[in-house]
């Protein structure tokens, strides 16, 4: 027999129940994907039961999508997510699809819609998947203690938690903890530390989907421009965006930097091509051959906000009227503004990341099931894994297919 493993925490002053109760599965975590492992588990007649620290289920669901919660994305694949192993996803990103998703959204009639990019809301609430998701689990018999103090896991003939609503054994432990991302919220590294405590590796975790900030002289240059945002494609290494800019009072967010951040390295440039949607070299050589007597400046901001081209011009050569210009200044105003390049001095940390980067190494976990190959029975799904998806309701994707796969196996 194994030796027992155990593991301390405690989430508030110690208030152990000593009840015991045996089930078939425990999920620690009652979010998205804790609770889609939990029905799964439930629909098969598996006894479950939800333990979750926080006073209600879903609190990332409830914030996300500005409320509304982006549920999904209709054009998900493997190629949106990152890992150590880019392959583990597929298998269960193929088992559950977003149009299953979609279909259990239909069936409890929640209107819904479609933004750019394949990216679906809810129309009203967010609260509406967190709803949908508790009714399938009372239907699937599934039991959720709220506000459940774990005090000591372990694993002997069987796993045992001890928390401050009891006692609770089974053969089978799901970990569905989430990760370090928004800590106000309660999120902590106990699923990692869980893991290390049963002897799986874990990918050493960043801060990923957020903001980056700015080296002193770049903060003075641009950031009282606050509010001020652009289409732009940024680019860092091979990975490269187009969507939309948006510059801080500490640097610079908006979709197209919390999607790039997730690949920026400490220490690398990033590039930012200011006008993607015209040549404008082009555009102002035309002009010229016009003899127009705009200026450089001017022109620019018949593309970009008005406040951005005029600091541009005060931190880089203006050649005047397009009419004037040689052909060679045009050539390198335009060459600047396409691409801008910037060394980002961090980035805003957990506290402003959507999601976690790194987590539970992928070798340590079968990608059909996401069970331990160590220590059978324990399972490790959602954020709390090393795999991380791109801005979109990708990472929700995620949720619900490794929890399906998950309680389709435990």
């Amino acid at each position: 027999m194994d030796a027992p493993h155990r593991f301390l925490v405690s989430w508030g002053p110690p208030r152990y129940n000593r009840k015991l109760q045996s089930v078939d599965a425990i999920v620690l975590g009652g979010g998205a994907a804790g609770l889609m492992c939990a029905v799964e588990a439930g629909k098969r007649g598996r006894k479950v039961v939800v333990l979750e620290h926080a006073r209600r289920i879903g609190e990332k669901i409830l914030i996300s999508g500005g409320g509304r919660c982006n549920f999904t994305n209709l054009h998900c694949k493997p190629e949106n997510f990152f890992s150590q192993n880019p392959h583990f996803c597929k298998s269960a990103l193929a088992r559950y699809t977003p149009h299953h998703f979609v279909g259990l959204v239909q069936k409890h009639g929640i209107a819904f819609h479609e933004k750019a990019l394949g990216q679906l809301f809810c129309d009203t609430s967010a609260r509406e998947i967190t709803h949908m998701l508790q009714t399938e689990c009372e239907e699937s018999g599934v039991s959720i203690q709220l506000d459940c103090e774990i005090a000591r896991v372990q694993r002997e003939d069987q796993f045992s938690v001890l928390t401050s609503h009891g006692e609770f054994r089974s053969e089978s432990l799901v970990v569905a903890t989430g990760g370090l991302s928004i800590p106000k919220m309660g999120a902590t590294p106990f699923g990692l530390r869980l893991a290390e405590q049963f002897g799986l590796r874990t990918v050493p975790c960043f801060p990923a989907l957020v903001p980056l900030t700015l080296a002193p002289l770049d903060h003075r240059q641009w950031c009282d421009l606050s509010g001020v945002s652009a289409d732009v494609v940024v680019k860092t290494g091979a990975h490269r965006f187009r969507e939309k800019m948006l510059i801080t009072h500490r640097g610079l967010s908006g979709p197209a930097i919390l999607q790039i951040s997730s690949y920026w390295k400490p220490g690398a440039q990033i590039r930012l091509d200011l006008l993607p949607a015209i040549d404008f070299a082009q555009e102002v050589k035309q002009r010229k051959r016009a003899n127009s007597r705009a200026s450089l400046r001017a022109i620019t901001a018949e593309f970009l906000p008005r406040r951005f081209a005029d600091r541009w011009f005060d931190l880089h050569p203006d050649p005047g009227p397009a009419g004037s210009a040689s052909d060679r200044a045009l050539e390198e105003a335009a060459a600047a503004l396409h691409s801008w390049r910037l060394t980002p001095s961090g980035t805003e940390g957990y506290d402003k990341a959507e999601v976690t980067g790194g987590g539970v190494s992928t070798d340590e976990l079968s990608s059909r099931t996401l069970e331990s190959r160590q220590v059978p029975g324990l399972f490790f799904i959602g954020e709390v894994v090393d795999v991380t998806g791109q801005l979109g309701g990708f990472n929700f994707q995620w949720a619900w297919a490794s929890g399906y796969a998950a309680g389709d196996a435990c």
